[in-house]
């Protein structure tokens, strides 16, 4: 099967190929995602879209942030075009209600979602997470994001992913 978008060797199913998906991510795929398989050592959006012939717009990037107020911290994943980045002390910050906030660390992201850093997904986040998403996300035909490991991507329509739980659909999200 080919790929919507990019240059890649081949394309399958996610659902096919839950064997190369962290436990998290393959319980939660659907028919509607693709799995690619790529070089991790290129997992990076800059080498990762020249490699790949994808473009930036048809790239999206998830962050884990943490909103603080007091000592109550809320972890989020929000998910922007990669020709973009993350408001996270305007929008997200105003969002989560929190009076700080800021990226999450690394061994904070992938100790919470059971993914590895460079490849962390709105696909399989834990239940009670706000995934918050841009709205020009929500408009793409198809996008390429992480797999949850650095080796693969999945591609998936922008409609798909508005529709994952805990899904909050915000204009201006990202800048």
């Amino acid at each position: 099967m080919r790929a919507p978008i990019g240059n890649f060797d081949e394309a399958h199913p996610a659902t096919d190929r839950l064997d190369l998906l962290p436990a998290p991510v393959a319980a939660a795929v659907t028919a509607e995602m693709l799995y690619v398989d790529t070089d991790p050592e290129k997992a990076d959006t800059a080498v990762f879209v020249e490699t790949y012939g994808v473009d930036l717009d048809a790239s999206a990037n998830c962050v884990v942030v943490a909103g603080k107020r007091g000592q109550d911290v809320t972890l989020a994943a929000c998910l922007v075009l990669s020709t973009t980045r993350v408001d996270v002390n305007g929008v997200v910050r105003r969002h989560l209600g929190a009076r700080k906030a800021s990226f999450a660390a690394m061994d904070a992201a992938t100790g919470a979602t059971g993914m590895e850093y460079g490849g962390i997904t709105p696909v399989g986040l834990p239940a009670d997470w706000p995934l918050l998403i841009d709205a020009a996300v929500v408009e793409a035909p198809h996008l390429v994001i992480g797999s949850g490991a650095r080796r693969g991507k999945l591609i998936v329509p922008g409609k798909v992913l508005a529709a994952l739980p805990g899904a909050v659909v915000l204009e201006g999200l990202g800048i």
